[in-house]
């Protein structure tokens, strides 16, 4: 009988990746720049708390994440999620398109595991770095029971967020992301992991119509945009 849950981080990058030239650079710096093995030699105490399996599946800025890496995203987030052994997911993302991720996966994931996005504000190298506490905290929520079924969801500074709500609000500081109007649903307090809502009632994962398991590309859409009487195809 496994004695902790095994918990897979699938990593594609961004600024909690990030490294700058100094330790006071936050903005300028490059994201990407470390391997999520480097990132876990700062959470060591990752060890006590599951097996964790680690993959590499891109290192890139998040504007970089196109439909193609979307895709892929999800297919391989479905794969591992298909293992018997493997409990929950955590992914490490750049915040720009952090939400819109988050809310793809909501939609295209065929699983009532936990799937969780962490990110940072500020780069690895920075003076008190988000990153590591968010990864923590991301697999603690992911290793969670009350966590099942609840769609993906969104840890950073201490929070618990639904993919369906969350929203990026500002920028550089790290308490930028926000449920304006639905709120969070959950918080992470000395370590441990609290639901203020049982349940999200809108379909998510296994209840939606989206399913990327087979398919390679998203359908092209064409976007008409009118203003002042004038259109214009994008």
């Amino acid at each position: 009988m496994r004695n902790k849950p095994t918990i897979k981080i699938i990593a594609t990058g961004g600024t909690i990746a990030g490294a700058g030239t100094s330790s006071t650079m936050t903005t300028g710096y490059q994201p990407g720049a470390l391997s999520i093995d480097e990132l876990l030699k700062e959470v060591p105490d990752l060890a006590n708390v599951a097996n964790i399996k680690v993959e590499q599946l891109f290192n890139v800025d998040s504007v970089d994440i196109t439909t193609e890496r979307l895709v892929a995203l999800g297919k391989s987030i479905n794969e591992t999620l298909e293992d018997e052994e493997v409990d929950g997911v955590v992914i490490t993302h750049g915040t720009d398109t952090l939400e819109e991720t988050a809310y793809f996966l909501h939609l295209v994931i065929k699983s009532s595991k936990p799937v969780v996005i962490v990110g940072a504000v500020r780069p690895a190298t920075a003076i008190s770095a988000e990153g590591p506490l968010n990864i923590y905290n991301g697999v603690k929520v992911a290793c969670d029971k009350k966590s099942h079924g609840k769609g993906v969801l969104v840890v950073l500074n201490d929070r618990i967020g639904s993919a369906r709500f969350i929203t990026k609000t500002n920028t550089t500081t790290v308490d930028s992301f926000k449920a304006l109007e639905q709120g969070y649903i959950g918080s992470n307090v000395g370590g441990e992991v609290y639901y203020f809502y049982k349940d999200i009632t809108y379909r998510h994962t296994t209840e939606t119509a989206f399913d990327v398991r087979l398919i390679n590309e998203l359908s092209k859409v064409s976007i008409i945009c009118a203003s002042r009487g004038r259109s214009l195809f994008i």
